[in-house]
């Protein structure tokens, strides 16, 4: 069984993902989505008249999400959003290799370190996090604790940064990692903007998203960060499963 893993930061973080999510589910592949905080932190808020309002509408708006994008597996964690960066490292990359050694994906999703064309710190963290968890998960001397029960190391085959071929000039400088996946996604990008949609509390970005999904084309771009096997040159892809084995 093939099985994606994407780790996010956001609630709405998951449309971005979406033709790599649908996509893999049209193969048959499992998928499942990690969201580190319920963007309490948001500066548009819908009718939330406090943060505890505002995560329980962007977790249920999630969950609406994930069920569009027929995700397989999806939840949100507590992290405090917009302070990934003031987080433990070593409790978060915990929790993130747990969830490796117990989906044991072949492929794992994130944003990169540069926080995306966003430039938000918090999608950089998440990065960071989830790098440190790719490696970590397979290493038996990491996170021992874990260790019991049916839970023992796993190595995914390849992780993935989301990335892109132009930048946002009202944002903060970002230096995007070289595209070396270009995944056609056509047939999705609507039901993309269709998943971004049913997060009502954030609808003044409805537009922006939109803009943005249309000025990628047709096309996700992605950055092939580490590898589990070793290869002598990185090839450029048209697929994030180009190479994986179908492992149990």
């Amino acid at each position: 069984m093939l099985k994606l893993l994407v780790v996010t930061a956001h609630p709405d973080d998951e449309a971005s993902f979406g033709g790599a999510l649908l996509q893999a589910r049209d193969r048959g592949a499992h998928t499942f989505v990690v969201c580190l905080t319920a963007g309490q932190a948001a500066t548009h808020r819908g009718s939330a008249t406090s943060d505890e309002e505002l995560a329980a509408l962007r977790r249920r708006e999630f969950e609406r999400s994930c069920e569009h994008l027929r995700v397989t597996e999806s939840c949100v964690l507590d992290y405090p959003d917009g302070r990934l960066d003031r987080q433990d490292l070593w409790q978060v990359v915990g929790e993130l290799t747990k969830t490796i050694r117990k989906i044991r994906p072949q492929v794992v999703l994130t944003y990169g370190p540069d926080g995306s064309v966003t430039a938000h710190p918090d999608h950089g963290m998440a990065s960071l996090f989830t790098s440190a968890a790719f490696q970590f998960a397979a290493r038996s001397n990491r996170y021992r604790d874990q260790l019991f029960d049916g839970v023992r190391p796993f190595q995914p085959q390849k992780l993935y940064y989301m990335t892109s071929d132009f930048t946002l000039p009202e944002r903060q400088p970002v230096s995007l990692p070289p595209a070396t996946t270009v995944v056609e996604v056509g047939d999705y990008v609507q039901r993309k903007i269709e998943a971004f949609r049913k997060h009502t509390t954030q609808a003044p970005l409805f537009p922006l998203f939109e803009e943005h999904t249309y000025q990628k084309g047709t096309k996700e771009l992605y950055h092939l960060a580490a590898l589990a096997r070793t290869v002598k040159q990185v090839e450029i892809e048209t697929d994030i499963w180009q190479g994986v084995e179908d492992l149990p």
